[in-house]
């Protein structure tokens, strides 16, 4: 299946999931989805997944909902979770390595009636990897070499994560250059797009693979961590 772009009616039926946020009305609303979301979803990472291995041959990518897809349907049942049913913002991720899809570094969009999300890297450590991210930047060349690739990301017009934490967690402190690092609960970059872009399919993918590749050396900053995780479980 040839992705040419999403519908022009595919914002404005997430738009109709935000106002209609119940099982029954989107089960019978089922065949709208799977035209305006799930089918041309599908079609997307098949088509960019390709892309992307131009830029990173061993990106995984899958055209599954819990691969390259995610639910529809929201869990409401953790603590703290959102309680309505269901997500009118549609993600889509590539992911690096043979890890968690979510704690590995990845090249990750996500698209709503008000935003188009495009990232890399991992945006919440859970703590294997927070650990393995605190040890990796106690090497002050490498914590050098981070800070200035941040600066440098920010110099051409994108945005890093905030920080997570307030104190120095153990290791660090003030007087450490560039100790700031240290109090990231996740690292990943991100730029905030208009979200028609994914109504014409060759200036989306144009325009994500332009910015991935803009991006790709954090993300692989990101994923030398992951790998000392995965090295450390086998």
């Amino acid at each position: 299946m040839d992705f040419k772009g999403f519908s022009k009616k595919t914002l404005p039926f997430l738009e109709s999931i935000r106002k209609n946020n119940d099982k029954e009305w989107f089960e019978a609303h089922r065949s709208e989805y799977e035209e305006f979301i799930l089918n041309p979803s599908r079609a997307f990472v098949e088509e960019f997944g390709e892309h992307l291995q131009a830029l990173e041959p061993t990106i995984n990518f899958s055209p599954k909902i819990n691969k390259s897809l995610f639910r529809i349907y929201r869990d409401t049942r953790r603590m703290g979770a959102i309680k309505v049913p269901l997500k009118h913002r549609i993600g889509i991720i590539f992911w690096q390595g043979n890890g968690s899809r979510m704690q590995t570094s990845s090249f990750y969009l996500h698209f709503s009636p008000d935003e188009l999300f495009v990232a890399v890297g991992v945006r919440w450590f859970e703590k294997p990897m927070l650990d393995a991210y605190r040890e990796y930047i106690k090497d002050d060349k490498r914590r050098e070499y981070l800070s200035t690739l941040l600066k440098s990301i920010d110099a051409k017009g994108y945005k890093v994560i905030e920080k997570g934490y307030k104190r120095y967690p153990r290791g660090f402190n003030a007087k450490m250059p560039d100790a700031h690092l240290s109090l990231f609960k996740g690292m990943a970059t991100y730029k905030i797009l208009d979200p028609k872009l994914i109504i014409d399919g060759d200036k989306f993918i144009s325009t994500l693979y332009s910015i991935y590749e803009d991006m790709l050396e954090l993300q692989q900053v990101v994923y030398e961590i992951s790998l000392r995780v995965q090295e450390e479980n086998s």
